[in-house]
């Protein structure tokens, strides 16, 4: 049996060993098709069940001894690529992201994976309220209002902590990914539609209505009205299509419906 080196601190290394998990996470990646990039392969916990699929893998991960150790462990067209996942170019053309993520870099390589082109679905390991968080659990964050119209996020489910070696002090989520083969809102008004959202969720009022007129809505009330939306609700109680929605209707922004063609290869599941 393979004894697991210890992680390194500096580089926040908890490592999944619980095999029901790993079951899960390759079994979601293979109701996926194409390419897969793997974040942080370390030991290849799940490099080496992923590499059965047969698929090109790439794995990233940044401590150069477990690369190495991993490169011999593994059969081509498998790759170990000795990379900083936050600096490392990733591909243009369709592939597949998944990785347990360091707890303490979730969001900096969220926001990498959401600025990233390609992937068409990713399957992640993250702290598990954020994995909450990102999937609208109780009301959408601001961040994942802004990525809505291009991204789905699905909370698959909790990770105890004991899933992982060292046993980190908080649970995990797993999480899903899926960019949308027809974008709700145009990508040419992405920056516009996510600086809306910021000014929505930091706006002032004592509820959405006045919140939303306040951004300039045209006709807010009517419009909650017509979707059953309470005026005294908040914005993280606004769906996906109603932010799209919602941005159409603000003075000046061309109208465009639903569905708006994101040139993307639209992913297997």
């Amino acid at each position: 049996m393979r004894t697991q080196r210890p992680g390194r601190h500096e580089l926040g290394q908890n490592f999944l060993v619980d095999r029901t998990v790993i079951e899960t996470v390759v079994k979601l990646v293979d109701g996926t098709g194409g390419p897969i990039v793997e974040i942080g392969a370390g030991d290849g916990a799940l490099t080496l069940p992923l590499q059965r699929l047969g698929r090109r893998l790439t794995a990233i991960e940044l401590d150069d001894r477990r690369a190495a150790l991993l490169a011999r462990r593994v059969e081509p067209p498998t790759e170990i690529v000795t990379a900083d996942f936050l600096r490392h170019p990733l591909p243009a053309t369709p592939y597949v992201l998944v990785g347990n993520l360091p707890f303490h870099l979730t969001t900096a390589m969220l926001r990498r994976v959401l600025h990233a082109p390609g992937w068409t679905e990713a399957v992640l390991l993250v702290q598990w309220e954020v994995a909450r968080r990102r999937a609208g659990v109780g009301g959408a964050t601001m961040m994942t209002a802004q990525w809505w119209p291009w991204f789905d996020f699905r909370l698959v489910g909790r990770v105890p902590a004991s899933a992982f070696r060292p046993m980190p002090g908080v649970d995990g989520g797993l999480l899903t990914m899926v960019r949308r083969p027809a974008s709700l809102v145009a990508d040419a008004d992405r920056e516009r539609y996510q600086d809306f959202v910021r000014r929505v969720f930091t706006g002032r009022g004592r509820g959405v209505a006045e919140i939303l007129a306040t951004a300039g809505l045209r006709n807010a009330g009517r419009w909650l009205r017509a979707e059953g939306i309470a005026p005294t609700a908040l914005p993280k109680n606004l769906t996906a299509r109603q932010w799209a929605e919602a941005f159409r209707l603000r003075p000046g922004i061309p109208a465009r419906g639903p569905g708006v063609s994101s040139n993307r290869t639209a992913p297997r599941r």
